[in-house]
């Protein structure tokens, strides 16, 4: 395993050529992000599961970010969609979870050298790095009864599910390619309340194209984040907004603040949104919502071309019948559905353009019975969120 350090941030948007700070140059052929993971989309030869890829391309760059919950699921349907894995510029993996990492196991295979920007976390499964005096010492004790015989080397190193991949760990928010940003939050609600997760903010002449895996940290902290990074308009909300397990009065409170207050021009919600919140959204945000089901490409230069067109076609947020029913399906076995510290988002600091960092007080109480979550989906731990992180199976 191979294993750098570095911190980051990420945004788009309707597109002229330019030159500069932007990501976009005068060379790029493509500017658009194609979804090659997910539960929903219209009927394709490409195969439907809980979990999350896209595949993005823009200023002259190729892009993957997160690879979804299955290996051969993830394989199949790259090779459908025709893309070459081996001529990628870089790889993010946004988190830690088995339903947005599992399909590693595939890319590291075909292209092992490839740099994987990762969340760094001690002991965390992308590997990890500690000076080796991070314990304390007895130096009364005989050396068999120390750790190294009482010679600590200077640094441990901890393995890595995939010691096939060149990993680089971000620890902060940082640049790492022109216009390319990494947001590094850590996850305030949700089953996993300590995952870091890492959002990519794109810097595009028209403003910020912000691509989410999940929205652990909440969306508003991450559009806050990215916004003060850039100093720009959020042009584009790309991604999982992890507002599943939301009641409807939350969404639609946070669709309007989206809109109205952090004026995010378009939205573009996939995977752990839910049903409720695709339909809420979609009202919320009318001709700027952009359905972005299952092998759906988004031109970035034309976001109110044919993805919007696709949504409005549809059913509420954009989702068919087969939509709905299979999304339905793989949504009860997921993670992202159980709620067991879904109450922690209510005694989270809220956060408003006027408030900036500032906290203010929420009374709402949500609990897993007000959600309607069933039990077993409350229960479901991260022992089997391991488990397939490090098979690649479901």
């Amino acid at each position: 395993m191979k294993i750098g350090f570095l911190p980051w941030s990420f945004g788009l948007a309707t597109l002229i050529l330019v030159s500069g700070g932007s990501a976009f140059g005068a060379d790029a052929e493509e500017a658009k992000i194609t979804v090659l993971y997910d539960a929903f989309g219209k009927t394709t030869d490409m195969k439907k599961d809980w979990g999350f890829s896209a595949f993005i391309e823009y200023g002259g760059k190729r892009v993957l970010f997160d690879t979804g919950n299955n290996a051969a699921i993830f394989a199949h349907n790259v090779n459908v969609k025709g893309i070459d894995l081996t001529k990628l510029d870089f790889v993010i993996v946004s988190h830690r979870h088995g339903d947005h990492t599992s399909g590693l196991n595939h890319l590291v295979q075909v292209n092992p050298n490839v740099t994987i920007y990762a969340p760094k976390e001690n002991f965390g499964v992308f590997g990890a790095a500690l000076p080796g005096a991070f314990y304390r010492r007895n130096e009364s004790l005989s050396p068999e009864m120390r750790y190294f015989d009482g010679n600590a080397p200077e640094a441990l190193e901890f393995g890595s599910a995939w010691p096939e991949g060149k990993f680089t760990l971000v620890s902060e928010t940082r640049e790492i390619a022109p216009g390319f940003h990494l947001i590094l939050l850590k996850g305030s609600w949700g089953v996993d309340l300590d995952v870091m997760e890492i959002s990519l903010a794109i810097d595009t002449p028209q403003g910020i194209v912000l691509v989410v895996g999940c929205s652990h940290p909440t969306l508003e902290k991450i559009v806050a984040a990215a916004k003060e990074t850039l100093n720009k308009p959020i042009h584009l909300v790309f991604g999982g907004t992890h507002l599943l397990p939301a009641p409807d009065e939350e969404v639609t409170r946070l669709a309007a603040s989206l809109r109205d207050d952090w004026k995010v021009a378009w939205i573009a919600p996939v995977h752990c949104t839910g049903e409720p919140a695709f339909a809420i959204l979609q009202e919320s945000f009318g001709d700027r919502y952009l359905y972005a089901g299952l092998g759906t490409s988004i031109d970035l230069r034309s976001p109110s071309g044919a993805s919007a067109a696709a949504g409005h076609d549809a059913g509420p947020g954009g989702l068919s019948e087969d939509d709905l029913r299979g999304y339905r399906r793989l949504a009860a076995t997921s993670h992202d559905a159980g709620a067991s510290h879904v109450s922690e988002i209510a005694a989270s600091p809220r956060i408003s353009p006027e408030l900036g960092n500032s906290s203010r007080s929420d009374t709402a109480a949500w609990s897993i019975g007000r959600l309607g979550i069933p039990a077993v989906l409350a229960r479901s731990g991260s022992a089997d969120l391991q488990s397939r992180t490090r098979s690649g199976t479901e």
